[in-house]
């Protein structure tokens, strides 16, 4: 409190005792014992009043002790079940130490895929007492790197050590030998599983096309590597189908341990093919589930052929084929607008890039055949042309560029785009004018400029008879592609979305009401949905429809059956639990004639199965870069004494300064109420007023 407010204090109570003095003695005959409680009244109400004027602040110091957070983080994957009793019998000796409780705020996650909470949350036990190890270690995935990097987002305000429970074998995510983090967050891996190495020969890896056309030939790249150090020989065996296809004799050593060995395939008939790569098992070989892969080709008779044509060259123009060509079925035919018509016999789609006079011939032929397209616009389109040369939408152009943000419509309901993730993405250049749209359809994507949200689309799928449409407003949507490889680490959002929009577009049969989504096949590890989309007579999308999926195992003729649940705009139903095979299905809407069917296949791959030994050199580099140490089981002793002994992660006393108003204090206020409140009374029952 400054010296100024403390004056102020002292010439509130001088004030307040000459109007009491004024009041209660100046010319007043009648003198006593009443009349100095009546004024010891009157004193504390005008000082409290004249305190309240002046609003003086206290500071207030509050300090407290602030532990460092010690995170148990243990593998909940598949590959270290059999360490399961030893895991459990550390951690507990972790969390129950209470030399380590008053030194560290104790917390637990367990991992897979993603980060759990809970070492052990979930845990089942049986009626004997024990310990169901299934219930717990039951992940297919293993994403070290991810839930470091959860870790350190949920304890980035505290000193923070980490003990990892793992074997080091990741499957899933960046590598985690790469981890970027602060000295905040120091790990010390605690390496289980079985760190001897064996003799091992594995099929690595297996690359194929998801799609092969019919009579052609299709290509498998296959990676076989070995362990061991001595010379070896075996036999590598392609089945399709159950029946061999290839075989290739292949030696391996310590010197030269991997062999890629490329061949193609006939793909002599249409449907879902199921290969095995496998090659012979070692003598005495431990480790016999990484002998084999198993993946599917479909093979299929037809395939889209896409044009796009344009005077310019533009980055769009490229990743735009690249999006479309990530679906085998599809091919892309980049064109000039000029030249003779016949080169666009056979063109399911043609994609309009920023079109000009030159297109004219083109809008002629698309108008005769009545093609689908998709046009593209910018800040290079001529659109006194294109609004004369279509009727389907139309813009007054005022020739000045302005950066578009994209707004996601969440009521399209022309196809499934609820998965497609506009996050981050950044601008489209566009010229500004007003749109008008001529044909009927549905707007995706809308813009917003500035930050003001504008009622104008930036992407519209239109619809005129029989003739599928659809337009973007803007240019530079490489960008886009860009950005979802930076929030992703993949392409696969937008170049899924562009698979849809082209799918949709490059059909000529009239809308339906009941669509399906859904791959070929999953692999086991991987998740399985399928995905319904379904509209009234109206063609309005219902979220009142009751429907059901029933799936069956051809191999076993097993029957399931379940309804699909309502996820956002579409109908999903989750098959991942489900065993591998080859599954026929069905979706019906109840209380209606209306199904459709398909066929799906779940792999028999488990990428866990395939690591019986532990990384632990890894693991010493991820300790080192990190500040850490790696352990073994039985040096965990030493790991909680070397805890409790590093200075980095001493408690550490905090301390914070508050500043209250004395006007806050709501018992002054109080007090002042029951000294007037008591001298009132006490003056209206001696009869002084």
């Amino acid at each position: 409190m400054d010296v100024q407010t403390v004056l102020l204090i002292i010439l509130a109570a001088i004030v307040a005792l000459g109007l009491v003095l004024f009041q209660y003695y100046y010319k007043v005959r009648r003198k006593g014992r009443l009349y100095i409680i009546l004024s010891f009244l009157r004193f504390l109400a005008l000082f409290g009043a004249l305190l309240l004027l002046i609003n003086p602040q206290f500071t207030k110091n509050e300090y407290r002790i602030e532990k460092a957070d010690l995170v148990v983080l243990v593998d909940r994957s598949t590959s270290v079940a059999a360490s399961s009793d030893t895991i459990q019998k550390m951690v507990r000796e972790i969390t129950e130490s209470e030399e380590l409780g008053n030194r560290f705020t104790l917390v637990s996650y367990g991992f897979g895929a993603k980060l759990m909470d809970g070492a052990f949350d979930g845990e089942v036990v049986n009626g004997n007492g024990i310990l169901d190890v299934d219930s717990i270690y039951s992940e297919n995935s293993t994403d070290i790197s991810g839930a470091l990097r959860g870790i350190q987002d949920i304890h980035s305000a505290s000193n923070t050590a980490v003990v990892l429970f793992t074997d080091g074998n990741q499957t899933f995510g960046r590598d985690y030998e790469y981890y970027e983090s602060n000295r905040k967050l120091a790990v010390f891996p605690v390496v289980v599983g079985d760190t001897t190495r064996y003799d091992d020969i594995a099929v690595t890896q297996v690359n194929a096309n998801r799609y092969a056309f019919l009579n052609n030939k299709y290509p498998l790249e296959i990676y076989v590597s070995y362990s061991g150090k001595t010379d070896i020989r075996s036999t590598l065996n392609v089945a399709v189908n159950g029946r061999t296809v290839f075989r290739e004799n292949i030696e391996l050593s310590e010197t030269d341990q991997v062999r890629t060995i490329n061949t193609l395939l006939n793909a002599n008939s249409v449907g879902l093919k199921n290969i095995v790569v496998s090659v012979e098992s070692l003598t005495n070989e431990r480790n016999t589930a990484n002998n084999s892969r198993q993946l599917a080709v479909e093979i299929i008779d037809e395939k889209t052929d896409v044009a796009i044509v344009s005077n310019l060259r533009h980055p769009d123009i490229g990743t735009l084929k690249k999006a479309i060509e990530s679906n085998e079925q599809r091919s892309v035919t980049i064109m000039k607008p000029t030249g003779n018509s016949a080169k666009y016999e056979g063109v399911d789609l043609f994609i309009l890039y920023q079109p000009d006079t030159s297109f004219d011939p083109l809008y002629d032929y698309i108008q005769n055949k009545n093609s689908n397209l998709f046009t593209i616009t910018g800040t290079q389109t001529d659109w006194n042309f294109l609004n004369k040369a279509q009727n389907s939408f139309s813009r007054n152009s005022y020739n000045q560029a302005e950066e578009v943000f994209p707004m996601q419509n969440p009521g399209f309901r022309i196809f499934n785009a609820s998965d497609f993730s506009i996050l981050d993405f950044p601008p489209l250049n566009a010229n500004l004018g007003e749109i008008q749209l001529d044909a009927a359809g549905d707007i995706l994507l809308t813009q917003r400029i500035r930050g003001a949200e504008l009622d104008q689309p930036l992407l519209a799928v239109l619809e005129n008879n029989a003739q599928r449409e659809a337009v973007l407003f803007g240019e530079n949507s490489w960008k886009w592609r860009m950005q979802s490889f930076r929030n992703e680490g993949d392409f696969t959002n937008f170049d899924e979305f562009v698979g849809r929009l082209v799918r949709y577009l490059a059909s000529n049969s009239s809308r339906e009401r009941l669509t399906l989504e859904y791959n070929s096949m999953y692999t086991g590890s991987g998740s399985a949905k399928i995905a319904a989309t379904y509209f009234d007579e109206s063609y309005t999308f219902s979220p009142n429809a009751r429907i059901d999926i029933r799936l069956k195992n051809t191999d076993t003729d097993a029957v399931t059956d379940m309804p699909m649940l309502l996820t956002g705009s579409y109908y999903q139903s989750d098959v991942s639990n489900l065993v591998p095979g080859n599954y026929d299905f069905t979706v019906s809407v109840r209380n209606e004639n209306l199904s459709k069917s398909g066929r799906f296949s779940i792999l028999d791959f488990d990428v866990e199965k395939q690591l019986i030994t532990t990384d632990y050199p890894k693991l010493a580099r991820l300790a080192r870069n990190t500040g850490g140490k790696s352990y073994f089981p039985s040096e965990v002793e030493t790991l909680l004494s070397e805890l409790l002994k590093d200075d980095r992660y001493l408690p550490v006393q905090k301390g914070e300064q508050n500043t209250v108003s004395l006007i806050d204090f709501q018992i002054l206020l109080a007090l002042i109420t029951i000294a007037l409140a008591a001298e009132w009374f006490i003056r209206k029952y001696n009869g002084l007023i």
